[in-house]
């Protein structure tokens, strides 16, 4: 099992998303406005505002500077390790991937529930934006390659295991989605970035790295 560094060194794909992600955020403000950067968030496949090039360039938008600030420092303390262990190619691939699936999980459960609503979901124009769902799929890989390092959050003030923050963030992602609790925030989108993480991971460590 790789050992947890407490160092962070600030290099490698790690480094790049997080300078992509801070460039993308003031770029598009600056040149697009507020409102002209939502072209490149996320809307559901199908709405008169829907591009195919919003698959991939929602991961990289944030809608303020406290959404932006605390995903770069999430991928800063819990990415470098992962790449460490799994290299930048591999690091690169299984972050893209987990933005994908956090898209697609998303896309589908907000679809499912317009439809419930009796809301046409072609005339929904909300946009879904940010690294949330790539993020919770480093948890997710965190928590599997350091299952007991002890991880110390600020609100609340607890210590606890990663394995187990990882359960209890996907648990209250979860909660939170099907409540309705907390709206604004794409919950489903969390739960996708790490329900594609963990089934990715399953798959490269029982068929691939054998």
């Amino acid at each position: 099992m790789p050992q947890f560094n407490f160092y962070q060194p600030f290099s490698g794909v790690v480094r790049h998303l997080i300078i992509i992600n801070v460039l993308m955020f003031f770029g598009t403000l600056l040149l697009l406005g507020d409102q002209g950067r939502l072209i490149l968030a996320a809307y559901l496949p199908g709405s008169t505002e829907f591009q195919p090039y919003q698959i991939a360039t929602h991961m990289f938008m944030h809608g303020d500077i406290m959404h932006l600030a605390f995903n770069m420092l999430s991928l800063y303390f819990f990415g470098p390790m992962v790449e460490m262990v799994w290299g930048p190619r591999r690091f690169l691939l299984y972050y893209l991937v987990c933005g994908v699936g956090s898209f697609a999980l998303y896309s589908s459960v907000t679809w499912w529930e317009l439809q419930q609503q009796g809301i046409d979901p072609h005339l929904w124009t909300v946009p879904m934006l940010g690294a949330s769902g790539a993020i919770f799929g480093i948890y997710v890989a965190f928590g599997y390659l350091f299952p007991n390092q002890i991880i110390s959050l600020l609100f609340p003030p607890v210590s606890l295991k990663a394995k187990y923050f990882v359960i209890i963030m996907a648990g209250l992602e979860l909660f939170y989605g099907v409540r309705g609790y907390s709206t604004g925030i794409a919950h489903f989108a969390h739960l996708g970035g790490a329900l594609v993480g963990f089934i990715l991971i399953m798959y490269w460590y029982r068929f691939r790295f054998r």
